[in-house]
């Protein structure tokens, strides 16, 4: 599996312990940046993430700032990206098999480091559940988009 990362200043590290965890697991990992702690916007780099899930060169994406809420807001404006902010793993599972989330938006300020790290195991490990009644939900949420 393919996962492109993505982060502001506020989350150098966590990105850089989650993109090292995947690696050694085997994961190939799109490092969209940023690299260092100098100021940036986070919604350029909620876009370079989304683009590179949505040109289909990576299969989900992972992004990441102070709290998790600007960059997932960011995120979310962009037309087919579905990016769940969870701070717990049944948030992660959920956002998966109801939603089909092809991002999650992680806060490094907000949240401890192993438990980031469980949720980016559980959302790259749990699949869309393909019900029905999700489907269609799903379908009202891209409507929105238009």
């Amino acid at each position: 599996m393919k996962v492109a990362i993505a982060n502001d200043h506020g989350a150098v590290s966590y990105k850089n312990e989650i993109k090292k965890m995947l690696e050694e697991e085997g994961y190939e990992v799109i490092d969209c940046g940023t690299n260092t702690e100098a100021s940036v916007d986070y919604p350029d780099y909620a876009k370079a993430c989304a683009e590179k899930v949505l040109s289909k060169e990576a299969d989900r994406g992972i992004v990441l700032c102070g709290t998790g809420i600007g960059i997932s807001i960011a995120a979310n404006k962009i037309k087919g990206i579905r990016c769940g902010l969870c701070t717990d793993t049944t948030m992660a599972r959920l956002t998966r098999e109801h939603n089909d989330a092809n991002l999650l938006a992680l806060g490094q300020r907000t949240m401890g480091i192993e438990v980031c790290k469980d949720i980016v195991h559980v959302f790259l490990k749990t699949e869309f559940s393909q019900g029905e009644r999700h489907k269609i939900r799903i379908q009202k949420i891209s409507e929105l988009e238009n």
